[in-house]
């Protein structure tokens, strides 16, 4: 699952499924209940009703999920699946039931670490009108060797990534070039993690 960025270890948090394991183990006669609360064309929300037993009127942890189409590749194919899971797994870690050290499960690390490597560079072009046209081209460059390194570590491959800055320092581009490519790059990133 390519939204998993550096510095996220898999082995210290539990899937949403050995929770659930977990959970039936511990109560044979659990329920869950899922609700769709919300759906627009950008983002999904669930919430989760844990049970302890079949005749429990009221849930004994509650679990919240949100998640926006297309962001990542499980989310661009199956958001409302991934989103429901998610909620799940809040509950079920609510109840106790984290099968790790960790109480956030594996999935939401995910997310997290994804969205922290999708906001790691921010756009800078804009900002740079005032400043001496060398110095904006030297921090514009600067900016987009991030944004190489970032798409990277997303899983652009690394001979792509290399033809990517031979260019960029061998020659001098056209700002509206080098914004061109800082959209491509941005997008690229955002749909790979």
């Amino acid at each position: 699952m390519p939204k998993v960025a550096a510095g996220f270890d898999p082995a210290l948090y539990a899937p949403v499924s050995e929770r659930l394991a977990l959970f039936f183990a511990s109560h044979p006669s659990g329920r869950i209940i899922t609700e769709l609360v919300s759906r627009t064309e950008r983002e999904v929300i669930f919430k989760a009703l844990v049970f302890r037993a079949t005749a429990d009127r009221d849930p004994a942890a509650t679990g919240w999920a949100s998640e926006r189409e297309g962001d990542g590749d499980v989310n661009t194919v199956a958001c409302l699946e991934n989103t429901e899971t998610s909620a799940v797994g809040r509950a079920l870690a609510n109840l106790g039931f984290t099968a790790s050290k960790e109480r956030p499960s594996a999935e939401e690390m995910a997310k997290a670490a994804g969205a922290r490597s999708r906001y790691a560079v921010r756009p800078t072009i804009a900002r740079l009108v005032q400043e001496d046209p060398l110095q904006r081209h030297a921090t514009v460059v600067t900016d987009l060797l991030r944004l190489i390194a970032a798409a990277e570590r997303t899983g652009l491959r690394t001979h792509r990534g290399q033809r990517w800055r031979a260019r960029l320092l061998a020659e001098t581009f056209a700002e509206n070039q080098l914004l061109t490519w800082e959209r491509r790059l941005r997008s690229w990133t955002a749909r790979h993690v």
